[in-house]
């Protein structure tokens, strides 16, 4: 994997291919959006999809923890799909969970809005935000914040190529904010280009599509303003 350099009021951090950032200053490992435990939500409400998506997903999560060493675990929320998520856990899933969060000194249950309590049991603490230095992180990205990273969105961007257009998450960055990409197995993505996330970069900004072992940096381009309706 070849993570690529991003500088964000001041600091240098290293977005990974595998959907995270490391804050190399903080020895400090980014994650959003794990959704575990969404299958089995499903399930309760009789919609049957395959049970590997908290397996999938931890699997990952220990690949990452494992090539960087980090001495501090951020999640930024939506770490389970629903309140009562880490309750449904199978025993083994479980135990590689703690395994994982064992591996650190300091772990960071920021609340998101499928998740707005912590875990339950889980080594850690919760926050609503935790600002440290130049930087704050957070769920959902606030517009009057710099130096912020967040999730809550899923990003996700079209490269276009001589086979057409392939749609990949993505990291959505500008010079004030960095909106991770999904980590969770079975979440769907939101278009840079929607309102709703792209209104969060109106001078524009910089993708970066997740590849197999590397990023794809495309410009993103200035939401254009609405024209207003002539009376």
């Amino acid at each position: 994997m070849t993570p690529a350099p991003l500088h964000l009021a001041g600091e240098r951090l290293m977005l990974d291919p595998a959907g995270v950032v490391s804050w190399p200053a903080r020895q400090t490992l980014i994650v959003s959006d794990l959704h575990l435990e969404k299958g089995s939500h499903f399930a309760a409400r009789g919609r049957f999809v395959p049970p590997y998506d908290t397996r999938e997903t931890l699997a990952k999560l220990a690949l990452a923890v494992r090539r960087y060493g980090p001495a501090r675990l951020v999640l930024l929320g939506d770490s389970f799909h629903d309140p009562l998520g880490c309750d449904r856990m199978a025993p083994a899933d479980c135990a590689a969970l703690q395994r994982i969060l064992g591996a650190v000194e300091e772990v960071v249950w920021v609340l998101g809005n499928h998740d707005p309590v912590a875990p339950r049991g889980l080594p850690g603490t919760a926050l609503e935000a935790l600002v440290d230095g130049p930087l704050t992180f957070r769920h959902e990205a606030d517009p009057r914040t710099g130096g912020e990273l967040s999730g809550h969105f899923h990003p996700k961007a079209t490269l276009a190529t001589r086979a057409g257009g392939i749609s990949r998450p993505c990291f959505a960055t500008d010079a004030r904010r960095v909106i991770l990409p999904s980590f969770g197995a079975y979440t769907g993505g939101l278009d840079v280009r929607d309102p709703a996330l792209g209104g969060l970069f109106p001078r524009g900004g910089r993708v970066f599509l997740l590849g197999p072992d590397r990023l794809f940096s495309v410009p993103m381009a200035p939401m254009r303003r609405r024209a207003e309706p002539v009376a």
